[in-house]
C-alpha cells in the first residue's frame, strides 16, 4: 500500500510515506499535505489521508505524504502542535519532501503538483509560495491564509506573487474559515499576482466536506464533484505533461 521513508529536517526526523502507482514509470509526482484530525497519533492513523493519497496513486501518481507534526511527540495533544506550528516549519517540511519525491526513479521530476485539505490547504499555498518548481497546485477549504504561524513569519496570501504555478481551489460556501468573504480575497490575491487559478464554490456544503470519516462534515455531492474537477485539473497539468515528455 505504501512505504515508509525518514528523512532529516532541521534536525527533526519525519516520516513520509510513499504511495506508487502501478508500472514502472515514469509517473508524476504528487506531495500530499495533510489535515489535522483531532486525536490522531500519526499518519497511520489517519484514514482520510491515506484514502485520498491511495485515490491519487490509483490514478496514476507518485504521491509523498509527508508527516509535519513530526516537531512534538505524537501523543502531544494536536491543539499544542496547532498552536505551536510554525511556518518556517512547514516550508522546510515540504522541501524535503519534494526534494525527496523529485529524486525518486520512477517521478518525473518536472512534473510534481501539490494538493492539501483544511490545515494542508493552507500548508498547500505557502509551499507554492517556496517551491517555483511545481507544476500545479490544488487547495481545499484552506483557511488561515491571511495569518502567519510563527513570529517573523508572513502571511501565505502577502507571498502570492512567488507562485509559479496554476492553481484549483475548492470551497464551501457555508464555511466560516475560510468564508465565502475570505475567497473572494484568496481569488483577488491570485488575480494580482497574475496567478492562473480557477477556484470552486459549493452551496450547502461546509469546511471538512471531502472528509468522509466525518459525517457531520462530508458532503458528498459536493465531494464528488471536486474529485473530478481536482482530478482532471491534475492530469491536464501533471499526466498529459508526462506523456508528451516520453
Amino acid at each position: 500500500m505504501y512505504t515508509i521513508t525518514t528523512v532529516n529536517v532541521l534536525g527533526s526526523p519525519m516520516e513520509v510515506f510513499v504511495f506508487r502507482p502501478k508500472g514502472p514509470g515514469p509517473h508524476p509526482g504528487l506531495l500530499l499535505a495533510q489535515h489535522i484530525p483531532m486525536g490522531h497519533t500519526g499518519l497511520e492513523n489517519d484514514p482520510f489521508t491515506l484514502t485520498t493519497a491511495q485515490r491519487f496513486a490509483d490514478n496514476g501518481f507518485v504521491v509523498a505524504v509527508p508527516f509535519i507534526f513530526h516537531w512534538w511527540p505524537k501523543t502531544d495533544p494536536m491543539e499544542k502542535k496547532r498552536e505551536e506550528s510554525r511556518d518556517d516549519w512547514i516550508v522546510a517540511d515540504k522541501q524535503a519532501a519534494f526534494a525527496l519525491l523529485k529524486a525518486l526513479p520512477a517521478v518525473d521530476h518536472n512534473n510534481i503538483g501539490l494538493v492539501g485539505h483544511c490545515w494542508g490547504g493552507r500548508v498547500a499555498w505557502l509551499a507554492a509560495c517556496h517551491i517555483p518548481q511545481l507544476a500545479a497546485m490544488a487547495t481545499f477549504y484552506g483557511g488561515n491564509v491571511k495569518k502567519a504561524l510563527g513570529a517573523g513569519n508572513v502571511p501565505p496570501i502577502e507571498l502570492t506573487r512567488f507562485i509559479a504555478c496554476p492553481v484549483i481551489g475548492f470551497y464551501g460556501n457555508n464555511d466560516t474559515n475560510p468564508s465565502p468573504a475570505d475567497v473572494e480575497d484568496y481569488r483577488a490575491a491570485l488575480t494580482a499576482a497574475g496567478v492562473s487559478h480557477e477556484l470552486h464554490q459549493y452551496d450547502g456544503a461546509g469546511h471538512a466536506f471531502q472528509n468522509f470519516p466525518m459525517p457531520e462534515r462530508y458532503h458528498q455531492r459536493s465531494s464528488d464533484a471536486a474529485w473530478l474537477k481536482v482530478l482532471a485539473f491534475l492530469k491536464d497539468k501533471l499526466v498529459l505533461a508526462t506523456l508528451n515528455q516520453g
